[in-house]
């Protein structure tokens, strides 16, 4: 879905820019420019990014509401994707909780993808929140283009919460550029049974950190 954005709304930061995020600046492949609607101070503060499924369980949705929310609470900013799942449900939770959220998106500014989530990009920019991109305006949501914004979305970071993925999935890629960043990574427990937590057992049981609390995640 395409929106109307203002130009002048638009701030266009490149590397080697005073205000060019730091946690960018060293990572591998750093975007050499930005594009942001919002509230620019998010790039640099203290933030987790919650990633996962996108067909994801109630288990998933429940739990990504809940740490969405109890990490905004306690003023973490949540970085996410704005697509279906998980991603929807951790900004919902921080917008619930009057905190901090912004999404990272694998196209221009002034396309909504998917389209349902039009009220959730708005409300995010009415709460305080910020949208972020490296794709210029008109660029469509290209299947290629969210694997490479996914090293942004862990890049901004200080943790990446994992909270269902599937064995294969786009979630292990922002998992990898996490680890090769320097990142800690967080996974929830799930059941054994379910195919939407095999990923975040995995991870666990190659040494991400094990969360059941907010408390466990610290930054």
């Amino acid at each position: 879905m395409n929106i109307k954005i203002e130009k002048n709304k638009i701030k266009t930061i490149k590397f080697g820019d005073d205000n060019y995020p730091e946690k960018l600046k060293n990572i591998y492949w750093k975007p050499q420019d930005l594009y942001l609607i919002g509230n620019e101070e998010l790039l640099n503060c203290k933030s987790i990014a919650i990633i996962g499924c996108r067909d994801c369980t109630d288990y998933g949705k429940k739990n990504s509401y809940k740490f969405g929310y109890e990490l905004a609470r306690k003023g973490i900013c949540v970085i996410s994707g704005l697509a279906r799942g998980i991603d929807t449900f951790a900004h919902i939770g921080a917008l619930k909780a009057k905190g901090k959220t912004l999404a990272v998106l694998g196209c221009g500014l002034d396309i909504v993808y998917p389209p349902e989530n039009l009220n959730l990009y708005q409300e995010i920019l009415k709460n305080d929140g910020a949208i972020l991109t490296e794709y210029p305006i008109g660029t469509k949501p290209e299947k290629y283009n969210f694997p490479a914004r996914n090293r942004i979305i862990s890049g901004l970071s200080d943790g990446v919460l994992v909270i269902e993925a599937k064995k294969r999935s786009g979630t292990s890629i922002t998992v990898d550029y996490a680890l090769e960043q320097g990142k800690d990574v967080y996974a929830i427990p799930g059941n054994i049974s379910s195919v939407s937590s095999y990923g975040t057992n995995e991870l666990i049981k190659e040494g991400a950190i094990p969360v059941t609390t907010v408390e466990d995640i610290m930054i």
